[in-house]
């Protein structure tokens, strides 16, 4: 016994980093999802996350429709699927989009692992070590993260009150064929409700990307996880509906039905498909089947669209309870955007305040989380004066105490206290 405690004292310790593939220092862990963790505290107010209401959840239509797919077709539904994923699924979601202007069929449909395997996908296709990725900054963390695993490089276009400035998409690809003597991959778009900035493109600059991208020959990757989010105003054509050769459509039940189920979904033409068919099957062989089931009974019961009507008036009123707060608390040197739909929306602070250094030192200490605004700066480049600031996810009255508490915190901090 004696004799094989010391052999096993004897063995070296591999050292795992030097084993380790080179991309793997090109990942890093997501700011949210350390923030989450932080967040745990039931003390701790949270406008970290990118969380739904977790007491709006269809929790008796998710459960009723577990027991009618067990009782009716359990022995499909939990067998292995087709990679490409349920058809009947399929079929719902290229009819829905076609009320939207996306012109797909189930064909063109695959079913994923939440819309962050669909960026990973997309990563897996079009990106080798040192491609270039065009997106606005700021941009979405997970997409940064995902094509940060694959080592791409980010040049950038402005994000200003109406989305990004897509006037800037020329030098910025000329910037990126330059430096690596091949074109970027694509253009990286969030039209509706963005991610983190709150915006929401107009037909104007949509159309004009459309013009740019077909004139520069170039795919655009249009992420699409709030379209049905919206509060007020007109609904505006996607891109996919005016450049769908060349448009790559990113969708997701995360934020219309529950995140837990981990079901999205991307839309391309039928050529690209196999290829993203291939990359799926290398990664997970298919998405889970029972939850496709279960998701596809709530729609075909007709249960999605008044589930949704019902979300968006939840989160309206946050907004606004979250709109009204910053008005009444935070003090003038401040600005924020005022989306007309979605989850978040993008404060700034004056540039003498690193919203970084200020939540660990001040609002952490105040019980209060956000997202410092410089994570969602693919070259880190910008954003120290910036935060993010979810209201999907605190009741009204916890939103109020959270936006006061930041309020004080930052008065303070720009009296010099």
């Amino acid at each position: 016994m004696s004799e094989d405690h010391d052999l096993k004292r004897e063995i070296p310790v591999l050292d795992w980093d030097s084993h380790l593939a080179e991309r793997t220092k090109s990942m890093q862990s997501s700011a949210i999802r350390e923030l989450l963790k932080i967040t745990q505290d039931p003390e701790v107010i949270s406008f970290a996350g990118g969380l739904p209401a977790p007491e709006v959840f269809p929790i008796q239509e998710v459960d009723e429709a577990c027991s009618y797919v067990l009782q009716n077709m359990g022995k499909k539904a939990l067998q292995y699927s087709a990679t490409e994923g349920y058809y009947p699924l399929k079929e719902f979601l290229a009819s829905s989009m076609h009320k939207y202007g996306i012109p797909a069929l189930p064909e063109n449909v695959l079913l994923t692992n939440g819309s962050q395997q669909a960026l990973d996908l997309v990563g897996r296709i079009f990106i080798d070590p040192g491609t270039f990725v065009l997106s606005g900054r700021p941009t979405y963390l997970g997409a940064i993260q995902a094509w940060g695993a694959y080592q791409a490089k980010f040049h950038t276009m402005r994000v200003d009150e109406q989305g990004m400035v897509v006037d800037e998409i020329e030098h910025a690809y000329e910037k990126a064929f330059n430096e690596s003597g091949k074109p970027p991959a694509f253009i990286y778009v969030l039209p509706n409700f963005h991610n983190p900035a709150g915006t929401t493109l107009p037909l104007e600059r949509r159309i004009k990307l459309a013009e740019i991208a077909t004139k520069l020959d170039i795919a655009v990757i249009e992420d699409d996880p709030y379209g049905q989010l919206r509060f007020e105003g007109d609904h505006i054509p996607p891109i996919c509906h005016l450049i769908p050769e060349r448009t790559i459509y990113l969708g997701t039940f995360s934020k219309t039905m529950a995140p837990g189920l981990r079901l999205g979904w991307i839309v391309a033409s039928e050529a690209l498909m196999k290829k993203l068919i291939q990359a799926k099957q290398g990664c997970d062989l298919h998405t889970g089947t029972f939850v496709q089931y279960v998701a596809n009974d709530i729609c075909e019961r007709g249960l999605l669209k008044p589930h949704i009507d019902k979300i968006r008036k939840v989160y309206k009123k946050r907004r606004d309870t979250m709109l009204d707060s910053l008005a009444e608390f935070w003090p003038e040197e401040c600005s924020w955007t005022k989306p007309e739909g979605g989850l978040f929306l993008w404060a700034r602070v004056p540039e003498t305040i690193d919203t970084d250094k200020f939540l660990r030192e001040k609002a952490l200490k105040e019980k209060v989380a956000y997202v410092p605004g410089i994570n969602f700066y693919p070259n880190a480049d910008g954003g120290h004066d910036a935060m993010r600031l979810n209201f999907s996810y605190a009741p009204p009255e916890v939103i109020v105490e959270g936006i006061k508490r930041l309020g004080l915190a930052l008065k303070k901090e720009i009296a010099g206290g």
